[in-house]
């Protein structure tokens, strides 16, 4: 591992001194390489790398919990890696280091009597290979990724960096019912297209997706379609896939008003046979976004359904112990907004031109169990309103220390207040 750590840093050393990406194109996320066509003899200047990491502190005071410790969280530390080698043809891989937890995988053996899952501790630290991709640069109309990716939903999947959110953790909408860290494998078909002549702005942006789909084995009560993202075992079951649309209308840098349009049979993907009946979940939400500086404002709603949700509840009651998921009723219909709004207080002042100071606040409600289906009680304490607020210090672009405090009131009248300081960086 050491070896492996010291290689990542050699290469992104030459990276840096070839200039390999100083800016970002129109699709937001992938660095511009300059001077690495096919024939440049200097290999270094075809790598690229960049990282950011976050270290979180909680102090909880929850009546639903009352002995709930106080925790640090060393929560992730990501390394994208990027290839080029053409101008139009370009490998990215993204590798995170996890909560300094330990590293297991599970795998189903059908041989066994009852079918037996296995679970084994490979090593010491969790390490996801979360990105390994191909991009083609077909056109700026269409391009083609081929591989494991992000999959880009609602606005947390645009907002890695610990300096492009405002809380120590995303929104408690998009981080507790939705694959928050959200990558399948498949295909995007993505592009951008001009609204104005010889102008950046406007432009529509938009992604097509076919992609490995969720497990509902893993959905819950809490969580709703959240678990079902596909970690648990070695490989990824692709019996059935799921399909996205994405689009975005972009009227300045990180400014977007869009939607998102998701579908995907998740039965098959089960890892027993032990539930037939289709159960399609339909998702969609409405993204906006707007950095007009000194002011950054995002809002967000979702609602999604399940199909055959009572039947699912059903079958997962009788699940394995072995393979550590809820076993709680499955709503049929979730949903869930937030807004958002922060200033930066150091614009009055010109003491130190690079440095930040926003103050923000977010309201956010959401429910997990928004309508249930036949013999499947709708638990209260699963709706959830939320109020935060805090600040963020920027003392560089890059870098980034956070304080907030969450009120967080149940459904079923209980209070959980959380206060939270992080760091996080990002190069």
């Amino acid at each position: 591992m050491q070896k492996q750590l010291l290689l990542v840093y050699i290469l992104g050393y030459f990276s840096l001194q070839n200039n390999v990406f100083a800016q970002t194109d129109s699709l937001h996320n992938e660095p511009i390489f300059f001077d690495n066509t096919i024939e440049n003899p200097n290999i270094f200047g075809k790598f690229g790398i960049n990282a950011y990491g976050v270290v979180n502190y909680y102090t909880f005071n929850w009546e639903t919990l009352p002995d709930k410790r106080n925790a640090f969280d060393p929560e992730r530390f990501n390394f994208y890696f990027y290839y080029a080698f053409s101008d139009k043809i370009m490998l990215k891989s993204e590798i995170e280091f996890e909560h300094g937890g330990t590293g297991a995988t599970m795998s189903f053996d059908p041989l066994e009597e009852f079918g037996e899952f296995e679970q084994e501790i490979e090593k010491g630290g969790e390490v996801v290979v979360e990105q390994l991709n191909l991009l083609f640069k077909l056109h700026k109309f269409l391009h083609v990724r081929v591989g494991k990716m992000r999959f880009y939903m609602g606005n947390a999947s645009k907002m890695d960096e610990p300096a492009e959110y405002f809380t120590a953790y995303r929104s408690e909408v998009e981080n507790t019912i939705l694959p928050l860290g959200w990558y399948e494998t498949g295909i995007e078909i993505s592009g951008d297209l001009p609204l104005v002549k010889n102008q950046t702005y406007p432009f529509l942006s938009y992604k097509l997706y076919a992609v490995s789909g969720l497990d509902n084995s893993g959905f819950s009560s809490q969580n709703w379609i959240r678990r079902g993202y596909q970690t648990r075992f070695e490989t990824i079951n692709a019996n059935n896939l799921a399909y996205a649309f994405r689009l975005d209308y972009v009227f300045g840098h990180d400014s977007e008003l869009g939607f998102n349009i998701y579908a995907g049979n998740a039965t098959g993907n089960r890892p027993k046979n032990d539930f037939t009946a289709p159960s399609w979940i339909t998702y969609g939400d409405v993204h906006f976004a707007l950095e007009k500086y000194p002011w950054r404002t995002r809002a967000f709603t979702m609602y999604g359904q399940i199909q055959n949700s009572e039947a699912l509840s059903a079958a997962n009651r009788n699940l394995s112990n072995n393979l550590n998921v809820k076993r709680t009723p499955v709503a049929k219909v979730a949903g869930g907004a937030y807004v958002e709004a922060g200033y930066d207080i150091l614009n009055f002042t010109t003491v130190n031109e690079q440095a930040q100071l926003y103050l923000f606040g977010r309201a956010e409600w959401y429910d997990s169990m928004l309508q249930t289906e036949g013999t499947v009680s709708d638990n209260p304490r699963y709706e959830r309103q939320i109020f935060t607020a805090g600040f963020n210090y920027l003392p560089l672009y890059n870098i980034a220390l956070k304080a907030h405090y969450a009120w967080r009131a149940l459904g079923s009248g209980e209070q959980e207040n959380t206060f939270t300081m992080g760091l996080g960086f990002h190069f």
